[in-house]
């Protein structure tokens, strides 16, 4: 999947345009993509400008190795596409290993895409300009970003300071200032203001680090921060809460004497009247109490409590004990907050005869009530008693929200008003009475039925039918519900033109059929199922369009090359259901280069009928290598053309398609087309020892590369910081096609020899596996096929192991660091070889032992031998090796038979007759017109 995205990607460069695109990596390692769209995605296309932030980290004495001192710069960009980015210090280009107190890396723990400078123990040429350049490679036109941070000896995070109290107490309608101040930082910080609402208001006003807000109401209140950033750590925040005084939602409920299960005041018995407010802040809140508009004290028979406002909302509680004649009247609730400033709420509750529990009732002809959906219905309950108490509304046959939303909805006057009303909004409503502003007694309550009546909902809503000329057609419309459920008749039209009506009897279905189907009946069907509401309709689109066919991603070998600048593709593909429409008489096959807008295309025939599954073949000639192409495909028939495919194919060259042997050496920046795991912990790097900086990690690692060279490359892990125990590292290689089995093999599957050579050295190295994974497996089910841990020796060592692929397959290194930062681990000379492994050699470090005279003799009469037997073949060796390599392959004792065999077989007759075997050019190629 790593590799498919690395491809896909570099197509995106190529391309210069964004696609969606489901992709996969044939075994020879053609990267092949179908493309879901391609173009006018430029629209959505923006690169954002790259924000550098700092970190620094100070740590202890890390293994008695030194004492780190290390800054870390990140840059961060938004974009579409991805980005690549890099790094300048002043004019000069940082890359990873041209300094080695440098390193750049991608963080693994990060959501996309990231690259990261880490200036290890800070030096003074590391107090400089550092420059971020973000790129898409100009897709689209998008040109680079840059932006610069100068890091100094004074680099330092924000601080600062507010200057207000906290909390802020005020009334409404005055202005509030808060002031925040910087008080350390370099760069100088930036200063902002946040509120917990989400936004500030809009009324706000912000200037030098002061936030004025004027005239404040009860929604300014909450939490301010001032957060000051200058991208050097973490930003500095420090926050004060705003208070607004008020009072609001004032309700009253009178409770019956407790004691007598009666719900009617009575002369004689208890009577407790409760007012509750709620006040901002809470703890100014102040009652007091009036009878017919005189003030009230506590006594024995009028007794008045408040409960704790930090419990519940304010409430006040008057209890008249011994209900008299005389304590008929009206009382009055005032409550205040203490300061004044903002306005009393006074409640009104009268006691007297006449004040009795409230009933509810449900209007005449007001339930069931009868709507149509989309118009506005109201819902009443009539409300009687004094006085009269805030009415709730609920659902009553299943728990859902209201149509507010809300669980429960409040109404006054005992009046629900819906607006737009839908169909799920049928069912049974209650309304019941609320304690506030009426009697604290049990609930009463009533139940409203809603019925909404709706046209008929039928299916399908929308099909498509493909058929052929001649043929018979079958369209059936079904209905799945309606109200009312009476369906009265329905209408068959194609276009607008009336085909067939009728009432509906039992059944809840209705079928037109067309016996045979000619050109005019090609178009779009409609069935409307009518009721009183309104229609239901069905929609059909009858077409004769044949299906797109499907490409085919697995064909072997798709690739070959006949001239150096040229190659081909087989393209392969199956037809979707190629007998649902008529005969299939040709395709149109459409080819253009990527990032250009001009279309070549030609027919290809076909001759009878194509079967279900049947694969296709068409030979691709004449593409131009490197580039890519994007091919259309599109069938036709009587009809006309059908639906189109579209597919993107790539050249990349082709990695020992047959697999006769396969070297890497890692001395070329490629490597040999290994790609690195994008689901492992960090990456092999490629290096060699003549840049390796061994200053913090001197007892480890190879101190040249399998040959002795210090300017040879390898491939080698870093368990420095930010390495931890654990950590792995995986490297991939190419994918390996198995050539075809020779029936007359006596081996199968073929076997392979896969050789390496490897350093493991230092006191704290972890483990090298060698996997190989093979084609349908991923990394996770490989086993590992060769495994070694702990220290080594410094030297390198070599491995073979016999391998049995039976498909195409990846070799895999993984790399897992040890308890400390002794433990780099290092590969070089990766070999794959048809054939069993040989006995491994007894010094597999090469030039590690001295050669003796007495080796020369035997490869003498060898060389001698080898050269009269293959004078037929070749009149003299030098044909091959001129003198002077003659002279250094004796001074080496390197095998001239292998040599020669070598050489023989990379030129073999047979397999040159293999490699040119695909046709150049299709039977019937025509030069394909041009279409822009």
């Amino acid at each position: 999947m790593a590799a498919c995205y690395k491809s896909l990607r570099f197509e995106m460069e190529r391309i210069h345009r964004l696609c969606f695109a489901e992709c996969i990596i044939a075994d020879e390692g053609i990267g092949e993509c179908e493309v879901r769209c391609i173009e006018t995605l430029c629209v959505s296309s923006d690169l954002d400008e790259p924000v550098v932030t700092v970190h620094q980290s100070i740590g202890e004495a890390k293994e008695q190795f030194y004492y780190e001192r290390t800054v870390f710069l990140r840059c961060v960009a938004n974009s579409n596409p991805p980005i690549r980015y890099s790094w300048n210090r002043g004019r000069d280009v940082l890359s990873q290993g041209s300094d080695k107190g440098v390193e750049i890396y991608e963080p693994f723990f990060t959501q996309g895409e990231t690259k990261i400078l880490k200036l290890k123990n800070l030096r003074p040429k590391d107090y400089a300009n550092y420059s971020c350049i973000a790129s898409v490679r100009n897709v689209c036109g998008i040109a680079d970003r840059k932006v610069v941070f100068r890091l100094t000896n004074k680099t330092a995070p924000a601080s600062i300071k507010l200057l207000v109290e906290d909390p802020i107490v005020v009334n409404p309608g005055q202005t509030v200032s808060l002031v925040c101040i910087s008080t350390g930082g370099e760069p100088e910080p930036s200063l902002t203001w946040t509120s917990s609402a989400g936004s500030l208001p809009e009324k706000s006003l912000m200037k030098d680090g002061t936030l004025t807000l004027p005239a404040v109401s009860s929604e300014d209140a909450g939490l301010y921060g001032c957060i000051a950033s200058n991208n050097v750590g973490n930003p500095a925040k420090k926050s004060t809460t705003i208070i607004v005084r008020a009072l609001k939602k004032g309700r009253f409920w009178i409770t019956p004497d407790p004691y007598h299960n009666d719900d009617n005041i009575q002369i004689g018995r208890e009577v407790k009247i409760s007012c509750q407010v709620e006040a901002t802040p809470p703890e100014e809140l102040q009652f007091s109490w009036l009878k017919n508009g005189r003030a009230l004290r506590s006594s024995e028979r009028m007794v008045i409590t408040q409960t704790d406002p930090d419990i519940s909302p304010g409430t006040t509680n008057l209890d008249i004990i011994d209900l008299k004649f005389t304590d008929f009247g009206t009382y009055t609730c005032v409550a205040s907050l203490r300061g004044g400033g903002i306005p009393e709420i006074s409640i009104d509750v009268n006691i007297s005869s006449t004040t009795v529990p409230p009933n509810l009732t449900v209007p005449q002809g007001k339930s069931p009530l009868a709507v149509r959906e989309g118009e506005t219905v109201e819902l009443e309950c009539l409300v009687s008693g004094k006085p009269k108490p805030i009415i709730l509304w609920s659902r009553a046959d299943k728990e859902v929200p209201m149509p507010d939303g809300s669980m429960q909805m409040e109404s006054y006057d005992g009046v629900l008003r819906i607006v737009n009303v839908s169909r799920e909004m049928s069912g049974s409503y209650r309304c019941q009475t609320s304690q506030f502003n009426g009697f604290n007694v049990k609930p009463r309550e009533a139940v409203v039925e809603l019925i909404v009546q709706y046209p008929p909902a039928v299916e399908p809503v929308w099909q498509e039918v493909r058929q052929g000329l001649g043929r018979p057609v079958g369209l059936n419309c079904r209905v799945l519900r309606a109200h009312p459920s009476r369906v009265l008749r329905f209408e068959w039209r194609l276009g607008s033109r009336l085909l067939h009506a009728g009432h509906f009897d039992s059944r809840d279905e209705t079928d037109y059929t067309i016996r045979s189907l000619a050109r005019e009946g090609y178009g779009e069907y409609t069935c409307d199922i009518i009721n009183e509401v309104g229609p239901g309709r069905c929609s059909f689109l009858l077409t004769g369009k044949a299906f797109a066919p499907e490409f085919y991603y697995d064909t072997y070998s798709p690739l070959w090359q006949n001239r150096p600048r040229v190659y081909g593709y087989k393209l392969q593909w199956t037809q979707m259901s190629p007998g649902a429409v008529d005969r299939i008489m040709a395709y149109r096959l459409g080819i253009r280069q990527t990032g250009q807008q001009r279309w070549w295309e030609q027919e290809i025939p076909v001759e009878g009928n194509i079967q279900k599954g049947e694969l296709i073949t068409h030979n691709l000639t004449e593409l131009i290598r490197p580039e890519a192409y994007v091919v259309r495909l599109t069938p036709i028939t009587r009809f006309g053309e059908g639906d189109s495919t579209t597919r993107i194919v790539t050249y990349s060259a082709p990695v020992n398609p047959h697999l006769r042997e396969f070297h890497c050496s890692f001395e070329e920046e490629p490597i040999c087309m290994f790609t690195q795991d994008k689901n492992d912990d960090f990456d092999w790097m490629r290096h060699s020892a003549a840049t390796r900086d061994t200053k913090y990690t001197p007892n480890t690692g190879p101190s040249g590369d399998r040959a002795g060279s210090k300017q040879g490359f390898y491939m080698y892990i870093e368990t420095s910081r930010p390495r931890k125990e654990g950590d792995t590292a995986r490297l991939l290689s190419p994918a390996f096609n198995v050539a075809p089995k020779n029936p007359y093999s006596i081996t199968s599957p073929p076997a392979y020899c896969f050789s390496f050579y490897y350093h493991m050295y230092g006191k704290h190295i972890g483990s090298l596996n060698a996997f190989v994974k093979q084609k349908g497996q991923s990394t996770s089910d490989a086993g590992p096929v060769w495994s070694l841990s702990g220290n080594q020796g410094d030297r390198w060592r070599h491995a073979k192991i016999t391998i049995h692929p039976v498909s195409s397959f990846q070799v895999i290194f993984e790399g897992i660091r040890g308890p400390g930062i002794e433990g780099d681990i290092a590969i070089d000379d990766v070999t794959l070889e048809e054939g069993e492994c040989p006995d491994p050699p007894s010094n597999p470090i090469r030039g590690a032992a001295p050669h003796t005279v007495s080796s020369i003799w035997p490869l003498s009469v060898t060389l001698f031998f080898t050269v009269f037997f293959h004078q037929r073949r070749m009149s003299l060796s030098s044909a091959i090796f001129p003198p002077q390599i003659m002279k250094l392959i004796f001074s080496l004792n390197v095998d001239l038979v292998s040599l020669m065999n070598m050489h023989w077989s990379n030129n073999s007759p047979d397999e040159r007759t293999e490699r040119h075997s695909s046709p150049g050019v299709y039977p019937g190629y025509q030069r394909p017109r041009s279409v822009d």
